[in-house]
């Protein structure tokens, strides 16, 4: 434990808040033990189990995790703060955003005119053309579209599935590695994560068996543009998987389609697997701008439900006025050819980055989205050996849990004709980095 910290409290609340504290101001690090139950206890002159109590709480919630005889430690990513990505230093080419380029992005036209409500929109959430372009949208690529409703937002819609379907403790497989905010996401909401590794086809099944073996109540999955490695699911590898989870009805999936419309692979989804319980999320940020914070969501009756019964209780719905926005973008001929001519972009960049790397006898996963990972020995030595080159790119222990290391880069505003300087100075890199530590 960090010397300057002193825990304090005489209930386990109390004690469990003082820990949160800690982590949330930075005073207590991932990785940082806190003290052992009763020598605690003798400090705060409270009982042994009312430390445990707060241990336990911790634990739950994802702040903290325990090592065996390694003691009580913060998590590597404590649920009181996402991983954020440290800051671009200056001058440096920003290769590590995951984000879209802005050429590709169109101008956001809100409506020119809002008229005031009369009450509540509880009664009738959706507006009936957007719910018909999202329901063509999902019916293009073969998901079941009887049934849609409306989030928030990816992780906003996964929170909401998760937290009426699951309780504390209850088991999640994840893509390992996997989008951050995910494996955040899990443990913040009291969940425990299961690590399910992932290759250029995505999830890999007999890993995938061993998680549902262990009892795993849910999946999050990405059938595409998986993030960190660009996996993207083969018809063989869905029809797999499928077949897998037909085996655990009970099971929730939830596919985050998050990159729908400018992955560059096509579509080869759970859901049209004839799964019992399931969801489809797919959201509009990536290819028509972060600031629209709206999913369109598929699934069973079942799923739908408890999702719109839990969003009444809080949120309500989804902005109208928002809602008019996005279905004026899906439905204009010239933002459509502008997001095709980002994927036809996307799909250039990303591969002339692979093949670049593969000169070099590099190998990179990069089969979908905006992202390449190249597996590394060292992180740290390939990012800072990049940074002395003019680049900037992500380190992969933001996105790993036991998955080996690695490094992400976002290919998105990596233009062609750069490919090949960035895959020489990576190069170089890997050849500093084995003259300095051998092997």
């Amino acid at each position: 434990m960090a010397t300057q910290y002193a825990i304090t409290g005489t209930t386990a609340k109390g004690i469990a808040a003082s820990v949160e504290r800690g982590v949330a101001e930075g005073e207590l690090a991932p990785g940082d033990a806190l003290p052992p139950v009763r020598r605690l206890a003798d400090e705060l002159g409270v009982s042994p189990g009312t430390v445990a109590t707060a241990y336990k709480e911790l634990r739950q919630r994802g702040l903290v995790v325990t090592r065996g005889r390694g003691g009580t430690v913060v998590a590597e990513a404590p649920s009181v703060a996402s991983r954020r990505p440290p800051r671009v230093p200056p001058g440096l080419v920003d290769l590590a955003t995951g984000l879209p380029d802005p050429a590709f992005l169109p101008v956001l036209r809100p409506p020119a005119e809002v008229r005031p409500a009369f009450g509540s929109h509880r009664a009738a959430p959706r507006l009936t053309a957007l719910e018909e372009l999202t329901r063509a949208w999902f019916a293009r690529d073969g998901v079941p579209a009887e049934r849609v409703t409306f989030a928030h937002g990816a992780l906003d819609c996964i929170a909401r599935l998760l937290s009426v379907e699951l309780r504390p403790g209850d088991a999640v497989a994840v893509e390992d590695p996997g989008f951050h905010h995910v494996l955040d996401l899990v443990p913040a909401l009291g969940l425990r994560t299961v690590p399910v590794s992932v290759d250029r086809e995505g999830m890999v099944p007999e890993a995938l068996r061993t998680a549902l073996r262990a009892g795993v109540r849910a999946v999050v999955v990405t059938p595409r543009a998986q993030c960190p490695t660009g996996a993207s699911f083969s018809p063989a590898r869905r029809d797999e998987l499928g077949a897998l989870l037909r085996e655990y009805p009970e099971v929730l999936v939830v596919e985050d389609d998050y990159t729908a419309e400018i992955e560059g692979a096509p579509a080869s989804t759970l859901a049209a697997a004839g799964l019992e319980r399931w969801a489809q999320v797919r959201t509009v940020s990536k290819r028509l701008g972060v600031d629209l914070r709206w999913a369109g969501v598929a699934g069973d009756p079942v799923t739908l439900a408890r999702h719109d019964g839990r969003m009444v209780m809080t949120s309500g719905w989804v902005s109208h006025i928002l809602q008019e926005t996005v279905a004026g973008l899906l439905s204009d001929p010239a933002v459509t050819r502008l997001v095709a001519a980002g994927e036809a972009a996307y799909t250039e960049r990303r591969r002339a980055l692979t093949g670049a790397l593969g000169s070099y006898g590099i190998r990179a996963l990069g089969e979908s989205g905006l992202n390449v990972w190249v597996p590394v020995r060292d992180e740290s030595a390939v990012v800072n050996g990049l940074r002395t080159h003019g680049w900037w790119v992500a380190a992969g222990a933001r996105f790993r849990i036991a998955a080996p290391t690695a490094v992400r880069i976002t290919t998105a505003t990596l233009r062609p004709d750069q490919a090949g300087r960035l895959a020489a100075d990576f190069a170089a890199v890997l050849g500093d980095v084995q003259a300095t530590y051998g092997g």
